[in-house]
Formats: structure tokens, sequence, C-alpha cells
């Protein structure tokens, strides 16, 4: 039996339950790093001086650091593994969470801001990839889909935290102990993924045949062979030799359309995402909805439409198929947007009805914007691949904000 035969057909069990949590980490600390700052830079600006242009840069350095961190650090784990990256990328990110709570002036938010950026980006090719690589066929398009879950599950827990807090101190000075707190639940996802082995696959991949062999003995518990595989992986390594070469493997020949169609998708559901999730205190205040929070609770409302979105595309995906999921959503999607393009003077019920229609058929792109690249990239060159379509998609992010 190959490896690909033990990990496509193995049962799920307790190690496959831990890889989730330990993968779906990276995208919640994405969501929640990414929305708390809304929050804590309200506090920020009552106690520091910060110029309007500098309030703008602090916002759009986490979206700068994830594009460079996606696309370098992708091709670099293709390099040299996802298990040396898995636990260094989010070690990075605990550091530079708990320094932002010692800032004194803009611009160290704003470099500490990119480097949680870069840490981020990093982790969407490395935790992607190695779930990919070790869940069972049947069962790897709802366990990489919930990647896009755990990215609103943070955003709901990023407000309802900022919430809470402002409520009970009564106004924002907290802000030093919110910004804390990703170091807080960045340490809890790095102790979650200490344990997990490198990909079988990409050892394969290397030509390291015994490494997989015992990777895949102390999983699955099977006795497998893979030397006859040894001058394919053997074939594999020289052709995909480092980072640059990964690049230009996926920007060309067969693999730049798949390129191309992973970043557009991304692009296009993520771009009116984070524009929502940036004015949800807004449509809230239009709908009559007032008080001291009220953007903080309209950001809560967004993320969880978006939430509850994901949830039956998680389910269907596996019975539709990627196709379905992706075009169908995305057509309708595109009505509520359409509808609000057309009537410039709507009243405040059909705006947040609009966004909120939109945010609950969002859930089939969110998913597949992680299944796809993972999915339709081999080993040698999916975590550049993931790491594109995530590069391609913040631009989208901050042109849309």
């Amino acid at each position: 039996m190959t490896s690909i035969g033990v990990i496509d057909d193995a049962p799920q069990g307790s190690f496959h339950r831990k890889l989730l949590i330990a993968c779906c980490g990276g995208p919640f600390l994405d969501g929640y790093i990414l929305s708390l700052i809304g929050v804590a830079l309200i506090g920020f600006a009552e106690d520091i001086p910060v110029s309007p242009v500098e309030q703008g840069l602090i916002g759009a350095a986490a979206l700068v650091g994830i594009f460079f961190g996606a696309t370098v650090f992708g091709s670099l784990t293709d390099k040299i593994g996802r298990e040396k990256m898995y636990a260094l990328d989010l070690t990075v990110l605990v550091v530079a969470c708990a320094l932002s709570a010692f800032v004194t002036a803009p611009w160290q938010l704003i470099v500490l801001r990119v480097i949680l950026g870069l840490a981020v980006g990093a982790d969407y090719p490395i935790a992607t990839s190695l779930l990919t690589e070790f869940t069972p066929s049947k069962t790897r398009g709802w366990m990489i889909g919930l990647s896009g879950f755990a990215w609103s599950v943070g955003a709901m827990g990023a407000f309802a935290v900022g919430y809470a807090v402002v409520s009970i101190s009564g106004g924002y000075h907290l802000w030093r102990w919110l910004l804390f707190s990703g170091a807080v639940a960045g340490v809890l996802v790095v102790l979650m993924r200490r344990g997990i082995p490198e990909s079988p696959r990409w050892l394969l991949s290397k030509g390291r045949v015994k490494e997989a062999e015992d990777v895949i003995q102390a999983i699955y518990g099977k006795t497998v062979d893979l030397s006859s595989l040894e001058d394919d992986s053997a074939r594999a390594t020289a052709a995909v030799s480092s980072p640059w070469t990964n690049l230009r493997a996926i920007a060309r020949g067969g693999y730049l359309k798949r390129t191309v169609m992973c970043g557009v998708l991304y692009f296009a559901q993520i771009t009116p995402q984070y524009a929502l999730y940036t004015f949800g205190g807004t449509i809230l205040v239009a709908a009559g909805i007032s008080g001291a929070q009220a953007a903080t609770l309209g950001e809560l409302l967004m993320a969880a439409l978006f939430a509850a979105g994901v949830i039956p595309a998680l389910k269907l995906v596996d019975i539709w198929g990627r196709r379905p999921m992706s075009v169908v959503p995305f057509a309708l999607m595109a009505l509520p947007l359409a509808a609000l393009g057309l009537w410039a003077g709507a009243p405040a019920w059909f705006v947040v009805s609009a966004f909120a229609f939109y945010a609950l058929v969002s859930g089939g792109p969110s998913i597949l914007e992680w299944i796809y690249p993972n999915e339709l990239f081999p080993t040698e060159i999916r975590a550049t691949a993931v790491g594109a379509a995530v590069g391609i998609s913040r631009i989208g992010a901050a042109t849309g904000t």
C-alpha cells in the first residue's frame, strides 16, 4: 500500500482532530488579531497622539505583512518543510503581540503590525498544506473549509472580547491588554501544535522515503514500502529546487490558469468582506442603533453572519462538489451588491438586509478559497500556490476597505 492509500483511506481519528484544531488556530488568530485592532485603536488614539495617516497605516500594516508573508514563506515552506515553519511563525506572532502592549509611538505599532502580518501570512500555506496532506480524501473538503470558519470565529471572538472589556472597564483605556490578548491566544495554539510530525507526502517528494515510512507507521500504525516511489520523488525534488523555482512553476504552463483562478476567487470573495467588517458599525448606526459601542456591535453582527454562512457550505461542498459551491453563491452574492448600486437612496433596513444576505451566502467561496489551491496543486508547490492566492487576496482586502 502506498502512502497515498494509507492517508486517503484512513478513518478520522484523534490525530486528525488534533491536527484540525491546531491548523485552524492560524486562521483564528488572523481573524482575532486583524479584527481586534479596530477596538484597541480607539484607546490607542486617546492615549498616544496619532494622525489620520498613521491610523490608516496601522490598519493596513498587517495586510501588507500578510501579502509578503504568504508569498515569500509559502514557497520557502515547500523548500524546507512544513514542520520547521509550523511553530516558528506563530512564535514570532506571540512575541510581536506581546511587544504591541508596550508601544509608545505610532511607528512602533505599525512595524509590529507588519511583523504580525508576516507571521499570519506565513501560517496560511504552512498549516493548510499540512492539513491537506494528512486528511482522508472523503473528509478533506470540510476539514480544510473549517479554516474559513475559524477565521470568522476569531473575528467574533475579538469583537466579543473588545465589547466585554470596554463595557466592564467603562472605556477603551485597557487597549494594551486587548493587544496582549493576541499573545495569549498565540501561545495556546503553539502548545496545541506540539508533537505534530512532518508531512509524509512532503518527505516523499524530497526523496526522504525512510522518514516518510516512519511517520506513516507512527501515525497510522501501518508498515508501508515506499521504495518503488523513490525515483518519482527524486525527479520531483530535482524539478523544484528553490523557492524562486516554485514561484515560477505556478506562473507557467497549466498551473498558471489554476493560480489565476484561485487568486481571483479569493480576491473576489474577500474584497467586500473586509469592507463589511470595517463598516459594519456604520451600517448599524444607519439602522438606528446608537450608543458608544454601536460600531463594535456592528462588527460582531457581521462576523456572526459570515460564520453562519460557512456552516451549511461545509456540508454541501462534499455533496454538491467544488464548482457548484463556487458559482452559485457568487451569483447570489452579486444580487444584493447590484441592488445597492442601483438603489443609491435605499432605506437603512434594505441596506442592512442586503449586507446580511450577502454575508450568509458567501460561505461557499469563503471555504473554497482554502480548498481549491490545496487540492489543485501537487505537494512540491502546494504551499507556494496557497501563499500566492493569499497574497492576491490581500490586495483586494486593502482596496475594498
